[in-house]
Formats: C-alpha cells, structure tokens, sequence
C-alpha cells in the first residue's frame, strides 16, 4: 500500500504546528502566567495556521498569491493585536515570529527533506525554553567584542576570498591572500582561547586560567597570573598556572603548523608533546602543593579579534616574511636559526606563521628547527616577565621551571637540525 506525499506532507505539517502550539501555552504559563490575555494563538491557533500554510501553498506553489495573501491578512490581524499590546507596555513580537515559523511548515515540508522542518521545529522548541539562559549570556557579554566579531566575520568572508593570491606587492615574497589567512587563522585560534576564558568559565581557578589562556597567549597570561602574584602574594597555584600556560602553548604551535603544513606539524609533534607533558608534569605538581579552588583574578587581556590587533598582526607577520627572506638568502640556515632565537624575545606567532607560509629555500629541518628556538627563547622571555612582574620571591619556581623548558628546547632545537 503506497501512502500519497501529499497526505504525509500536511500530516507532519498538522503535527508541527499542534506541538508548537503547545510549546507556546507551556511558555505562556511559565514566564507570562499573569498577563496571558496579551498573547496571540493558542495551540489550535497556531495548528490552523500551520494548515493554512499548507493550503494556500498548495494552490498555487508558483506565484504564491493565495499563500501571500493570507500571510497578510495575518499580518494585519497581529498589527491590530499588537497596537493594544504597546499601550499595555508589552512590545513583544516573540509570537508573532513564531507563528510566521508554523505558516512556514507547509510549504517546507513539501520542499525540503524531513530533517529541515524538524530542525526549525527544534529550534523553536529550544530558544522558548532558553529564555533564561540567553538573558543571562546576553546580560553577561561584552556587545563591543561580539561587533568586532562581525567586522572579523566580514574581513575573513568577504574582503579575504578578493585578495590576489600571487606575489603582487614589490619586496614581499608572500600573496596578500596568504598574509590574511595567516591573520585569520591565528586570530580565530586565539579568539577561541580567549572566550572559552572569558565567558566559558568565569568561575575558573588558576589553573584552568592557565591552560585556557595558553591557547590565546601564554605570554599575556604569565603577565596577568604574575602581577596578580605581586599583589596577592606568592602561591603554588598561580606557579602552576604559569607553567601550564607554556604547556598550551606547545600544543598550539602544533595546532598552527597543522593548519598550513603537515609535514611541519609532524616533525614539531615529538619535541613540543614531550615538553608539553613535562610542563604538565610540573604544573601538576605545583597544583598539588596549592590550595585547590583558589579563584583566578578576571581577565584584562583585550579582544585579540580587535581590528587594531589584527592590522598589526599582519604588519609584524610582513615584517618577518621579508625579514626572514633576507637572513636566508644571505646567511642561510645558520643565520635563520640565530634569527629565531632573537625572534622568540617579541610575539613569535608572526615569526612561526611567516616560516610556514614561505618559500625560503631552505631544509624543511631547519624550518623546524628555527620554530624550536623561537618557542625556547620565548620561554626564556617569559620567565623573565614572571619576574618582572611578579618579583623573584613570589615567581621564582615558576620562572625557573619555564627558562629551563626554554634552555631544553632551545638545545632539541639546535642539535636537531
């Protein structure tokens, strides 16, 4: 026995819509118990309006004049309604756009595959009941971060797919679109780091503090847990923290090499992993001897998505890209690698990515082994900061515990070549 389309089409249209008209009187009674007089359908409502979308879509699924019609005339239905909602001081259209989804389940089901009308079905469902929880997150974000977000999103989406993807700019080996993505892709890796920081986990203790803030900048956080030691006084949790952010930063320079080149990315694996777990180790220990549950001081870093942050990125990675052109054409691999280590004492990501993305001439080896030095070095930079910032009395095991994961790697970095 073959069921006609039509007949499954306007049942599961009829079934939407009764189970979101149900969802909507669940909704009323749970967060508008005292004014439901100002609501707009009701569940069989909401299922004939579900079935009138079926209908007049049906009737002329080409110029839509019957189906356009009525969505008019409900239109007009709900002005009217919504004219007395605003004198009552009750602007919301949430049911308005909610019964424009139902009008839709009719001509979707008839379409599109199953899986589409369900999933607006879902999601309808979903952010009825998340009403709390999205007052909360909207409540608790900074807006200026998420328009910065935006202006990424354009630049990435729009401006990035425009850019020449040959060598165009006189003195620069590098392509416009390859200098972008590299901004991109470091920005994005960050900006995850720095979310999951900042709104993910704001109950965090040092520790999370570290291993996420590694993942945005290791240096930045050693900064940050570092001046928080000078003012709250020295403590093994905050020596953890330090240490696991050096840990995270391994771990992320694997993740960058991986984006644009895997034969890179494998050779970096051994060293970068096995001093990984050795910073862990350490940062485990640390984590032992402090109080466990210590809070860890709010976030100051700034958005690394800001447009600013991002233009000078790509200057500095520019900056490498001919810099780094310039050493191996005219001292070769030992130049690069003497190079790398004065690299690894500023902000190292320009320098690894301007490796990644080149073409330099020079052994894949020493490739590696230049971004080795530069991540050693870096560490050197960062126990200084410890100490810096922190003072030698409060920072000095952390400290010591990063330069002498510096001087290792450093050392892997040299005789591995």
């Amino acid at each position: 026995m073959t069921v006609e389309p039509d007949l499954l089409h306007f049942v599961l249209t009829v079934a939407l819509s009764f189970l979101v008209g149900l969802e909507v009187k669940t909704y009323r009674i749970q967060f508008h118990a005292d004014s439901i007089k100002y609501f707009f359908g009701s569940t069989r409502t909401l299922t004939f309006v579900g079935i009138l979308g079926f209908l007049f879509y049906r009737i002329d699924p080409e110029r839509l004049v019957p189906y356009t019609a009525v969505l008019l005339a409900l239109t007009l239905l709900f002005a009217v309604f919504y004219r007395k909602k605003v004198e009552k001081g009750r602007p919301s259209i949430l049911l308005y756009v909610v019964m424009l989804c139902v009008y839709a389940f009719g001509p979707m089901t008839q379409i599109y595959p199953l899986w589409m009308p369900a999933l607006l079905f879902v999601l309808i469902v979903f952010i009825l009941n998340a009403r709390g929880t999205i007052h909360r997150f909207t409540h608790g974000i900074n807006t200026y971060e998420f328009e910065t977000l935006g202006k990424m999103v354009l630049l990435s989406a729009v401006i990035l797919p425009l850019l020449p993807k040959e060598n165009v700019i006189p003195y620069i080996p590098i392509a416009p679109f390859k200098i972008w993505l590299a901004v991109v892709v470091i920005s994005a890796i960050s900006y995850g780091g720095y979310i999951a920081q900042r709104y993910l986990f704001p109950t965090r203790g040092y520790f999370l503090m570290g291993l996420l803030g590694g993942i945005y900048s290791s240096t930045a956080t050693t900064v940050v847990l570092a001046r928080k030691a000078k003012e709250a006084g020295a403590s093994p949790m905050i020596d953890s923290a330090v240490v696991a952010a050096t840990g995270m930063m391994y771990l992320r320079l694997i993740a960058v090499a991986l984006f644009f080149s895997r034969e890179t990315a494998t050779s970096l694996a051994l060293p970068f992993v096995l001093l990984a777990l050795a910073g862990f180790v350490v940062s485990a220990l640390f984590y032992g001897i402090g109080k466990r549950g210590s809070p860890a001081p709010p976030s100051s870093d700034p958005n690394p998505l800001e447009l600013g942050t991002a233009f000078m990125f790509a200057i500095l990675f520019v900056f490498m890209i001919v810099a780094t052109d310039y050493i191996t054409r005219h001292y070769g691999g030992g130049g690069l690698k003497l190079f790398a280590f004065v690299a690894g004492f500023a902000d190292i990501d320009p320098f690894v990515l301007s490796l990644l993305t080149g073409h330099f001439g020079v052994a894949g080896h020493t490739i590696v082994a230049s971004i080795i030095i530069a991540a050693g070095s870096n560490n050197l930079l960062k126990a200084l900061y410890a100490l810096w910032f922190g003072g030698v009395k409060r920072m000095y095991r952390s400290a010591v515990t990063i330069a002498l994961l510096g001087v290792a790697t450093i050392a892997w970095g040299v005789y591995s070549a």
